[in-house]
């Protein structure tokens, strides 16, 4: 039997639709050039409303009132300018077309296959700590979906992690320290080591976030910082861990960076220091920093136990009472300073129970610098002389009340060396150079938020006031002016902020301007129970 012809239509039907799809696609292209600019302005219109939405949503409703008149009044002036409807749509529309402009290809959506490989092998080094036998739907698993566990990251030019956002199980301790401390160290050393990382724990929201911080400023020197009296500039943090900022002059351009300020004086909950580090970590440069703030407002007496010779620039300068590094010029100075801290005590009471105000002698600040004073401790040991530690109690017990600070560097090897006095009236804390997690939170009392590098700058470290957060901190170049070795804007600034020499170097400089009048013990007691009565 013959086959029948297949009707026309369906033997060039498919032909037709090509030639009619090739047509409608034509058309659309062609619709789509000649409408381009109404939809690129319909969806910046479109983006406007949501925009004006959001800040509506954002606005507190006790402000709303006050916008709702504004924006009538502006609508108002818009209205009886002449053409001023005209210009407004004219501003609206092109305020449209910029938003609606289309952005593709600006930034690439999404992670690279580099990026996306790094985070799961991220995610695959997670799984044995956020992953239990008992979870019946686990968050991470062996060859899981990552984009579940990390909601947020950046990479930086090199591919790196520098911002992740890290989802886990709600049955993880994070209340425990080793715990956090495990993970925390895996993702230092799988995110790139050699930079320091901060890690926000969300216990309520269970979520970790990981930042890489960038490294503090090296290049700021001593100067004359803006501050008020009782104020010292230790150095330089992080800008989100503060709400001070410091103008400062650098070279030919002025900036802004954010101090860690130690407050001084009769009000101040942390009137005394201890710095903690290794040789060559920077302790000495900070005694040099403070004491170049100090003498603007007070007089200073140093103890250099190590004998290094770093305070010599200071011999024999105004304000500047006693520079030391033997044993007997020590004991000495530190034995005028406990009497002079008794006579401020006993003038500053006898004034309060006269109804005067404390006499001027008495408001002057007094600081004692001491530079590892365990080794003067070790010499008068074997000289069988007293520790120059224990003529520190007095000003340190009652040192806020008589305006004397005390200030103590030491290192790690001379820690156990020092006296309970200092270990508990030093309550502002800061550790320099390179140290364990546990070596900060045995001198700082509490663990920082950042992992510790192996290399760091000298004067960089930690610091904390009182009970206050650990901060990062970057002490200002404040070299020995006397160094071959200092560069010649540092050594400069150095000498620009000692004050003038009243004593020739060569001679033996007064620790006093004027020797006070010694005063018992007794007389101390005595003078204290008739304040009391």
């Amino acid at each position: 039997m013959a086959r029948r012809p297949l009707p026309r239509i369906l033997s060039n039907g498919s032909a037709q639709l090509a030639r009619s799809r090739e047509l409608a696609r034509t058309a659309a292209d062609s619709a789509t050039d000649v409408l381009h600019p109404l939809i690129t302005i319909t969806r910046g219109l479109r983006r406007l409303a949501s925009a004006g939405r959001r800040k509506w949503a954002d606005t507190p409703k006790d402000r709303r009132g006050p916008l709702l008149f504004l924006m009538a009044s502006v609508f108002l002036a818009v209205a009886l300018v002449p053409y001023g409807p005209l210009l407004a749509v004219i501003a609206l529309m092109a305020a449209a077309a910029w938003q609606g402009r289309n952005r593709t290809g600006q930034t690439p959506e999404g992670p690279d296959e580099s990026q996306i490989q790094r985070l799961q092998s991220l995610y695959e080094a997670m799984v044995p700590y956020f992953s239990t036998a008992e979870d019946p739907a686990p968050l991470y698993a062996h060859g899981g979906e990552w984009e579940k566990a990390f909601p947020e990251y950046e990479f930086d030019a090199t591919g790196r992690i520098t911002h992740l956002a890290i989802r886990y199980p709600a049955y993880f301790p994070d209340g425990e320290a080793e715990a956090r401390a495990r993970i925390e160290h895996l993702l230092s050393t799988k995110s790139g080591r050699g930079r320091e990382y901060r890690f926000a724990w969300d216990e309520e929201g269970n979520q970790l976030t990981v930042t890489v911080l960038a490294p503090l400023p090296t290049d700021i020197a001593v100067q004359r910082f803006v501050t008020a009296p009782g104020e010292t500039v230790l150095g330089f943090t992080d800008p989100t861990e503060v709400q001070r900022t410091l103008p400062l002059g650098h070279g030919a351009q002025a900036r802004d960076v954010p101090p860690v300020v130690w407050r001084t004086g009769i009000r101040s909950t942390e009137p005394h220091l201890l710095a903690v580090g290794q040789p060559g970590s920077g302790t000495s440069t900070l005694l040099r920093c403070i004491a170049l703030q100090a003498l603007q407002f007070g007089d200073i007496v140093i103890v250099d136990g190590g004998g290094t010779g770093d305070y010599a620039c200071l011999t024999g300068r105004d304000g500047v009472l006693a520079v030391e590094c033997a044993l007997a010029g020590a004991l000495a100075s530190l034995e005028w300073a406990t009497t002079e801290t008794e006579r401020r005590l006993i003038a500053v009471n006898r004034a309060r129970q006269a109804g005067h105000p404390p006499p001027e002698d008495t408001r002057r600040p007094l600081w004692l610098l001491l530079d590892r004073p365990t080794a003067l401790g070790q010499v008068a040991a074997a000289d069988g002389h007293k520790d120059p530690q224990s003529l520190l109690q007095v000003p340190l017990r009652h040192g806020r009340s008589a305006h004397v600070t005390v200030v103590v560097a030491e290192q790690f090897d001379g820690l156990d060396a020092l006296s309970d006095p200092v270990r508990q009236h030093t309550r502002a804390r800061v550790v320099l150079g390179t140290a364990t997690a546990e070596q900060l939170e045995a001198v700082l009392g509490a663990p920082p938020h950042t992992t510790p590098v192996p290399q760091v700058p000298p004067g960089r470290g930690y610091a904390r006031l009182g009970a206050g957060p650990v901060l990062r901190l970057q002490v200002p170049a404040t070299p020995d002016p006397y160094d071959d070795a200092t560069s010649d804007d540092h050594r400069q600034a150095v000498l620009d902020l000692l004050p003038p020499r009243t004593t020739p170097a060569d001679a033996a400089p007064e620790r006093v301007p004027a020797e006070p009048e010694p005063v018992s013990a007794e007389a101390v007691v005595a003078e204290r129970s008739r304040a009391r009565t």
